[in-house]
């Protein structure tokens, strides 16, 4: 908008801009550009290692004065930023996400940004947080010190004692501020002004929670005249020779310093900068993470590391650490808290961490995102392998074919190359990071290039990866995420299909390959992971892989019973959302285990133990790298297929002499005699349990189990001893009671029954919903299942007969067609009840009638089974079978037979968004405790669900609270279920574990005991 000058009328208007003077009249239109800007943070200090140092450091979180404003263009101007009026100010923690302390809200999304794309302009609607505090600096932080802010989401302004430092720009990456000459003895007044949205949200589109704030560390440091800026450890392993090769070194303002390192363990004193070969040293690893303390000193100050010797190689299309090809048994891992956002307190990441090691994952990939700078030494410490990624994703431009995208405009290089050097500046000395991740789905570009230059240059002792480069032409390791099985071997085998470019085809071929991103663990799931864990063991090509993911990012909010739940995107108004996409994950957002992370243990077990079928000898194989197996004890137990004991009562147990099989060795070792010949015995366990207390788990916790199983099978069959009784209105056959109409039991021993019938769908889980990769399914199952009416199946009933039998008694036959409107195919089910003096005989047999073909495509089942709906409220559930957790066709792998007992309650899992669950396979006997009697159910193998609710009822439910129990009891006894798969993000099930139309002739024995 041009205006007149407003000069005098006799006085010429200066030429500005085409001979016009032009002023803004746009409230906050410097703020506005300033967040527009595409260039790095602004008067920070050269990014460094974070240090552990003698230095004066003054943490200064805690309580803050804390102001939140529309948008920079109505947020207040200058004045408040050196504390003298705080009016509109209320108190808020530091660090925080202040949309979880009632200022704003969450927002989710996955792959949308919640504004215009239009880089680098950001919305108007973009909330501006104001916080200041006062502290006081005691005059050792005189006369140099810093300001460290260790994470504000997205960018900042930061002002001390009203005197601007400069500016932030990466939300998950350290800033440091000179404060020299502006700091005073004395009370001083920080002011941080905060944006929710700034041109760097165009590069942090990860797939999480929008969640604004100062949610690291502050903290003031003093700088002495003789001190360390800078160390940059090198301490390489020779697995050749068994040296460590040590050099340190040491630097301030950007120039290399005299300094004295030492390191009391090895007796060893040298000068920074000086390489040094230590034999004997023992070299760090995930399995054993041997760490060294030592130190760094000049006159002024003195720093403190712990040193890991390991090296890294890639050979012969096989990454090796320290000389030895490793196997990533990995998880992504978000950083989140249900209540507090993206800040995550130590303890409740020491516990995560030693949750990991105790379910034998040894690899994390930081995704999408540098962690908590403290949370590397734990890795270090704990034992983890550590893809350390960079603070980049712009998902947000895949919709308009990468059109604009930061990764490929040379506008953005600085920025994004600044990023990369923050990332690797700040944990380049940390053993347990064994690559560089440049980001994740950010396209491709030549900033990406530039970014992988800049830091080969800088750090060549680590391999640079990066999922996007399909054609791997700047990293080291070629990287896919969710590819499936097929496509894993032939990579593995190295008969991928070939990329146009010789050289670069020819280039990837002799890179490791890594699943950066596999088994999506959303819901009930995840299936498959076996045959993967199957392909990592056969093919030395591939690396492994990193689930995704670690944790579910729920949002506790009250439920409508009073209690809490959580929330999910949508729950809080969001304009776009992704809905319960950010609950995805091993453990819910409390870091209580999914029975997901149960399997994954079983799964990646770096131990294998396999019982001989004759119980004479247990086969130990050690899968470890590096570790044998002397840090493990060996114990047995045998336990019976009867009693009421959680897990079967004992009937003998042991400790077995095991002597220390070597990494990747074999022994047999032989089982005390006569375990076989125990009356009653079912079932052998063998357990390879920690021989003593270590950092992340006591003694005497499990690593890996195997299982032997002489007997369990069923009951021996009843006789047909009874006869029907014909009544005006029912059919009573011994303890059954019929509907002469519908031929549909009514009651089973006194129980009312409400609804009986056969079932062929699922309430749908969260894979369900989805359209499994690589063009397997042609519509998600859940919307299959509906169209061909799946969950509205209606019963006809075609005749009921009664058949004598040799024994003298009579089998009862109901013949049924179920079908649902508007479908020509169906099922023919015919039941037939048989009764004794004691059990009630059930035989259902089905039948495919017409074709199942629905809109041109086939139709798959979820299960072949039997609904009981009991008129009776459960208490309690108590089976012989897989336990304790639930188990599908393709899932289940940590379960283990056994007796099992649970509250009714306990029986379904409680997913963030309700779905099919709770199902325990391999169930031979069972018995449902209720209100009055129990009802039982024993058979050849079967899976057995129990819930409070019906599965149209589950169905329909959002949240955990839109389930509420209507006093009744849903049994269910399916003969066959099919996989879940990964489909939410992924392939489907796998072809063994698909369901299709097909007969079916199982049996059951029921029983109901007053």
């Amino acid at each position: 908008m041009s205006v007149q000058s407003p000069s005098a009328p006799d006085k010429a208007v200066p030429d500005e801009t085409a001979g016009q003077a032009s002023r803004s009249l746009e409230l906050g239109a410097a703020g506005v550009k300033e967040l527009a800007s595409l260039e790095p943070a602004r008067g920070t200090l050269p990014p460094r290692a974070y240090l552990t140092s003698d230095a004066p450091r003054l943490s200064l979180n805690g309580e803050w004065h804390f102001r939140l404003s529309d948008g920079i263009r109505t947020a207040p101007g200058d004045g408040w930023q050196n504390g003298s009026d705080l009016s509109g100010f209320t108190g808020l923690p530091v660090p925080s996400s202040w949309s979880m302390h009632g200022h704003g809200a969450p927002a989710y999304t996955n792959i949308k940004f919640p504004f215009a794309v239009e880089p680098p302009n950001v919305p108007e609607a973009n909330p501006i947080g104001d916080h200041l505090t006062e502290f006081t600096a005691g005059p050792e932080f005189l006369p140099a010190a810093l300001l460290r802010f260790d994470g504000i989401e997205s960018a900042a302004t930061v002002w001390l004692n009203g005197v601007e430092l400069g500016t932030t720009r990466g939300s998950r990456l350290a800033h440091e501020f000179d404060v020299s000459g502006v700091l005073v003895a004395g009370t001083n007044t920080l002011a941080v002004r905060v944006a929710q949205f700034s041109a760097a949200s165009y590069v942090e589109d990860q797939d999480m929670w929008w969640l604004p704030g100062i949610f690291r560390d502050v903290t003031l440091q003093a700088r002495p005249a003789d001190g360390i800026d800078d160390v940059f450890v090198h301490a390489e392993y020779d697995a050749g020779s068994g040296e460590g090769i040590l050099r340190v070194e040491a630097g301030r303002s950007g120039v290399a310093i005299d300094a004295v390192v030492r390191v009391p363990a090895l007796n060893l004193e040298l000068a920074a900068g000086t390489e040094h070969r230590i034999p004997g040293v023992s070299p760090w690893s995930a399995e054993l993470p041997a760490l060294y303390a030592a130190t760094v000193s000049t006159a002024g100050e003195t720093v403190d590391l712990q040193l890991g010797f390991r090296s890294i190689t890639i050979e012969d299309a096989q990454f090796k650490v320290n000389g030895q090809r490793i196997l990533l048994r990995g998880v992504n891992r978000h950083e989140h808290h249900p209540r507090l956002g993206r800040v995550v307190p130590r303890d409740v990441v020491e516990a995560e961490l030693r949750l990991m090691k105790q379910h034998n994952i040894n690899a994390i990939r930081t995704s999408h995102y540098p962690p908590h700078p403290e949370f590397l030494a734990l890795a270090d410490q704990l034992g983890f392998y550590v893809v350390l990624e960079c603070d980049l994703e712009t998902h947000g431009f895949v919709d308009a074919g990468w059109k604009q995208n930061p990764s490929d405009d040379p506008r953005w290089e600085s920025a994004l190359v600044d990023r990369m050097r923050r990332t690797v500046e700040r944990d380049k000395n940390h053993a347990s990071v064994i690559m560089w991740s440049l980001g994740n789905e950010s396209g491709n570009g030549r900033n990406l290039e530039a970014m992988s230059r800049w830091t080969k240059d800088r750090d060549p002792s680590r391999p640079i990866h990066y999922e996007g480069d399909w054609s791997s032409a700047y990293v080291d390791v070629y990287s896919r995420m969710y590819a499936d099985h097929a496509e894993t071997e032939l990579i593995g085998q190295g008969k991928e299909e070939a990329l146009a470019d010789p050289a670069l085809d020819s280039r990837r071929r002799a890179m490791p390959f890594v699943q950066c991103e596999y088994v999506h663990a959303m819901g009930n799931g995840p299936g498959g992971m076996t045959e993967y864990q199957e392909l990592f063991d056969r093919y030395p090509r591939l690396m492994g892989g990193f689930v995704w993911e670690w944790l579910e990012h729920g949002i506790t909010v009250p439920a409508k019973d009073g209690g809490e739940q959580f929330a999910y995107g949508g729950d809080f108004g969001e304009e776009i959302h992704d809905g319960n996409f950010v609950t995805d994950g091993l453990v819910d957002a409390n870091r209580k285990p999914r029975p997901g992370l149960l399997d994954f243990k079983k799964v990646i077990e770096p131990v294998r133990l396999g019982v001989a079928a004759d119980w004479t000898t247990v086969t130990v194989r050690n899968g470890f790298n590096f570790a044998d197996t002397s840090a493990l004890s060996f114990r047995y137990a045998v336990t019976s297929d009867g009693g009421t004991t959680p897990g079967g009562d004992v009937i003998r147990e042991g400790v077995l002499d095991v002597a220390a099989v070597d990494p990747g060795a074999e022994a047999t070792v032989p089982l005390p005699a006569g375990l076989a010949g125990l009356d009653g015995a079912a079932v052998l366990t063998v357990s390879a349990v920690l021989a003593a207390d270590s950092d992340w788990a006591g003694a005497g916790h499990e690593v890996a189990w195997g299982q032997g199983v002489l007997s369990g099978a069923p009951a021996a069959a009843h006789q047909a001893l009874e006869c029907v009784a014909v009544e005006q209105a029912e059919l009573r056959l011994g303890a059954v009671v019929f509907n002469r109409a519908t031929g549909l039991p009514v009651s089973i021993g006194g129980v009312p029954v409400a609804d009986f019938r056969l079932v062929l769908w699922w309430p749908p889980t969260d894979n369900d919903l989805g359209r499994g990769w690589f063009g397997r399914d042609d519509l998600p199952l859940s919307t299959a299942w509906h169209n061909a009416g799946l969950n509205r199946l209606h019963s006809r009933l075609l005749g009921i007969t009664a058949d004598r039998t040799a024994e003298g008694g009579e089998i009862l036959t109901v013949r049924t067609r179920m079908a649902a409107a508007d479908k020509q195919f169906g099922v023919l089910v015919d039941y037939s009840w048989s009764s004794d003096n004691e059990w009630v005989g059930l035989r259902t047999q089905v039948r495919p009638d017409g074709e199942w073909i629905d809109g041109g495509l086939p139709v798959e089942w979820a299960r072949i089974g039997l609904e009981f709906v009991l008129a009776s409220k459960a208490k309690a559930v108590s089976w012989f079978g897989q336990g304790p957790h639930q188990s599908y066709a393709d899932t289940g792998q940590g379960a283990r037979l056994g007796r099992y007992a649970l509250p009714a309650t306990a029986m379904n899992e409680d997913y963030v968004r309700p779905q099919e669950s709770g199902a325990r396979s391999g169930v031979i006997q069972a018995a449902v405790e209720l209100a009055a009697g129990s009802f039982e159910v024993q058979g050849a193998p079967f899976a057995l669900t129990v819930r409070p609710f019906s599965q149209e009822h589950l169905d329909a439910a959002a949240h955990r609270d839109d389930l509420v129990p209507d006093g009744r009891t849903y049994v269910y006894v399916d003969h066959a279920l099919r996989g879940v798969g990964t489909a939410a993000c992924g392939p489907g099930v796998l072809e063994a574990y698909r369901l299709r139309p097909r007969e079916a002739d199982f049996s059951v024995e029921l029983r109901v005991k007053g």
